[in-house]
């Protein structure tokens, strides 16, 4: 299924310009195209439409401890909550955490530092919404709404 995700602003990357009104397209797992809505919406008639408001863009690395919860599901789902959909391997350090990431579809890293989350075309779709403040609205794991601001 096609699902457009739209925001006041879409950003390649957290350092690059903004496209305001601009949109995601997501096809599974992948991006699709990247645009503005009312461009996208023409190319992708079909499709699903998600509005956010806030800010999207790529999905952050998360760069530290997982935050303390109960258990392993839980320690990875608060990392969504913070628009993160990846963890340096070195914070994942038990088969529990492991097996919980792989479970959700949040990407294990190699190495000692975060790689630049950025938006490509055929690239997984990993995408977050965050507001004014810098919380995060919703986070989009490997193409599924993970997580989403009540």
């Amino acid at each position: 299924m096609l699902t457009i995700h739209a925001a006041d602003e879409v950003r390649h990357d957290w350092d690059g310009a903004a496209l305001k009104d601009g949109a995601v397209v997501v096809e599974g797992g992948r991006i699709a195209a990247v645009g503005t809505l009312a461009d996208l919406r023409d190319r992708f008639p079909t499709a699903r439409v998600r509005n956010w408001p806030g800010v999207l863009g790529p999905a952050r690395v998360h760069d530290g401890p997982l935050p303390d919860a109960p258990s392993p599901r839980e320690r990875v789902h608060e990392v969504l909550k913070l628009g993160a959909t990846a963890v340096l391997e070195r914070y994942a350090d038990t088969a529990e955490l492991r097996a919980a990431a792989e479970r959700n579809d949040v990407a294990v890293l190699r190495g000692t530092t975060a790689r630049t989350p950025v938006l490509v075309v055929t690239g997984r779709a990993d995408l977050a919404v965050f507001d004014v403040a810098g919380a995060c609205i919703a986070t989009v794991c490997a193409g599924r709404l993970v997580h989403r601001r009540k």
